[in-house]
């Protein structure tokens, strides 16, 4: 069943060919579906009538769309109501424009099929949606015992509303998602790209990202600096001639590094919070919200037991806080609880450690990441059997999940 169901929606645009082939469309989702072709007679309308959804034309004589957006955004009594621009001009200045004065969307014309209604829903449940490109740690495992999870390192995106896209970290797995971003048609990407610290397995494949290569792209990389070493000079330095034969300096997008500390700021409409990470030298977790959605990277971090020399409350009492109620806390479990007995004090954190911050913290979903190399998907397997059971022996409402590579989750 189509979310446009009984969902009341004005289409403006003063091309009759597209306001029919529009309706036609938005009839088969059983949407309530009301047009004009004048952008002055249909302000009237939409203000008396209230609708979920309008869909407007850019150029249109009288109101252009970018107008009766600004308009519609000053009206109280239509706050809740999304704008979605519906225009045959591509160009990037005009859809940060249309999305500056407050339209949910824009769609590039000819787009009048399945993926059109597609857009349209997603952009009516304003869908958060996170994939994983590469799950391990350390480094990528190849072969027949990483089928099924992948053998990538740490990558994965988060396609927030209005065309916010996050990259978290850039291991091997952010191959994968370049040849994915490279496959699809569309306008110039706009991406950030958070880094968690600078260990290889987080960054080295950076320079293989093809879009920092692409002219009218543009990427933000975030991340910690190190003492006076800034994240740009950081990214830099894996590039330089003797280490890989393209210089940082042949990126052709718009390209900006940004250092951070533990602090609290917004990305258009979304929160983000950082936090610094048991691990050895600078490594940050990141919260990133969206009204009341919000999402938890945690990785790589050592939970140490409370018996064991190492612990520290004040950190657990922090990073529970800081996790507190995410709908899902990504976070590194990379050893069984007897692994993590012979690789103490190595930065990360074994299987029970992290359900109790998971069950502690009151996340919805646990998702176990950065698996030991040497692990194999039989191995995960048990992790996650094991995380599950003691999830269940606390009564905890906290569902556990084993991230594959190229698997998708929505954030509801």
């Amino acid at each position: 069943m189509s979310l446009l169901k009984n969902i009341n929606i004005h289409v403006v645009d003063d091309d009759t060919d597209t306001l029919l082939v529009v309706k036609c469309l938005l009839d088969e989702c059983k949407a309530n579906v009301k047009t004009n072709s004048s952008s002055t007679e249909a302000l009237v309308e939409i203000k008396r009538d209230k609708p979920d959804l309008v869909i407007l034309d850019l150029m249109m004589p009288g109101i252009d769309g970018l107008d009766m957006c600004r308009f519609l955004r000053q009206e109280p009594s239509l706050k809740d109501l999304k704008i979605v621009i519906f225009s045959g001009k591509a160009y990037e200045h005009d859809q940060q424009r249309a999305l500056a004065l407050g339209a949910d969307g824009y769609i590039t014309k000819p787009l009048i099929d399945e993926r059109f209604i597609k857009k349209l829903e997603d952009i009516i449940e304003e869908k958060i949606e996170l994939t994983y490109w590469g799950v391990r740690g350390t480094l990528p495992v190849p072969g027949e015992k990483s089928l099924r999870y992948g053998g990538n390192t740490i990558c994965a995106s988060i396609q927030f509303p209005k065309d916010n896209f996050f990259i978290l970290d850039a291991g091997s797995g952010i191959k994968p998602l370049s040849d994915h971003l490279m496959s699809k048609e569309g306008s110039a990407l706009h991406a950030k790209i958070l880094i968690s610290h600078p260990h290889w397995d987080h960054i080295n494949a950076l320079p293989f990202f093809v879009p920092l290569y692409i002219p009218g792209n543009e990427f933000e990389i975030f991340g910690a600096s190190h003492g006076d070493v800034t994240m740009r000079e950081l990214i830099s330095a894996q590039m330089d001639g003797v280490y890989f034969p393209i210089r940082i300096k042949e990126f052709a997008a718009r390209t900006y590094f940004r250092d951070l500390k533990e602090e609290e700021f917004q990305i258009n409409e979304i929160n983000v919070k950082t936090m610094l990470l048991s691990h050895p030298g600078i490594c940050l977790g990141y919260r990133l919200a969206y009204k009341d959605r919000s999402i938890c990277y945690i990785t790589d971090n050592e939970l140490f037991p409370e018996d064991t020399r190492g612990y520290n409350a004040n950190y657990w009492e922090k990073l529970t806080e800081f996790v507190k109620g995410t709908d899902i806390l990504i976070t590194d479990t990379t050893y069984t609880d007897q692994e993590y007995a012979q690789k103490k004090s190595w930065g990360h954190s074994s299987v029970s450690q992290v359900v109790k911050l998971a069950h502690a913290a009151e996340v919805k979903a646990l998702h176990m990441i950065h698996h030991d190399p040497d692990q194999t998907d039989e191995d995960i397997d048990h992790k996650l059997e094991t995380a599950q059971k003691l999830l269940t022996q606390m009564n905890s409402n906290t569902i556990c999940v084993a991230p594959m590579e190229r698997q998708s989750f929505k954030v509801e």
